[in-house]
């Protein structure tokens, strides 16, 4: 498999990217919503400073794959109804931003309260704003309500990869599933319109 994409499906980096960082959000995001009901502890730190941490090794994840992405170009979009095309690309840009605004948002409600924030305790990393108790609680509501968002979103994304695959058996899929390869397309019959 080809480092770089091609005219029938996305290169092993792209597809790293995707993956990466899609499980780093999924179990980042769980572990986040469950870690709020523990009782305070030294333990509870360090399990808020490893969320943190993955975080933050998402956002670097998140802006390599966005500098891959200009680098790289993308495979052809598989042959669809207009408005599934238009669907698929507002969701993409969804969830691109939810993407970047969760980790932005989690350093913004940290450094609202005052705290430092290390990466995986090597160094810290600038505050975004000075320490504000009224606004802290509202940046934790937003936080928390993205990756809400982001997980709606995430869900309408692997709802329709999935109806590609197994009802339309179409290669958007496969393209992006890890060690797949795309098949022969099949031509189109009827408006796609």
């Amino acid at each position: 498999m080809s480092l770089r994409s091609d005219d029938h499906q996305w290169g092993s980096v792209a597809r790293f990217f995707h993956w990466i960082v899609a499980l780093g959000i999924l179990g980042n995001g769980i572990w986040g919503l469950l870690m709020t009901d523990m009782a305070p502890s030294i333990s509870k730190i360090n399990i808020y400073a490893l969320h943190k941490s993955i975080g933050l090794t998402i956002l670097a994840l998140f802006a390599l794959r966005l500098a891959w992405r200009l680098y790289d170009r993308a495979p052809p979009d598989e042959p669809m109804p207009r408005w599934q095309r238009i669907v698929a690309h507002a969701t993409h840009v969804l969830l691109y931003g939810f993407i970047l605004a969760m980790p932005l948002s989690g350093w913004l409600f940290n450094s609202l309260h005052g705290y430092p924030l290390q990466w995986f305790k090597l160094f810290n990393l600038p505050p975004l704003a000075a320490k504000n108790d009224e606004l802290s609680h509202l940046a934790g509501t937003v936080h928390e309500w993205l990756f809400y968002l982001l997980l709606l979103v995430l869900i309408g994304h692997v709802g329709a990869a999935l109806k590609h695959h197994f009802f339309d058996q179409d290669n958007v899929l496969r393209r992006m599933l890890p060690f797949a390869r795309a098949r022969q397309n099949k031509l189109p019959s009827g408006d796609l319109s």
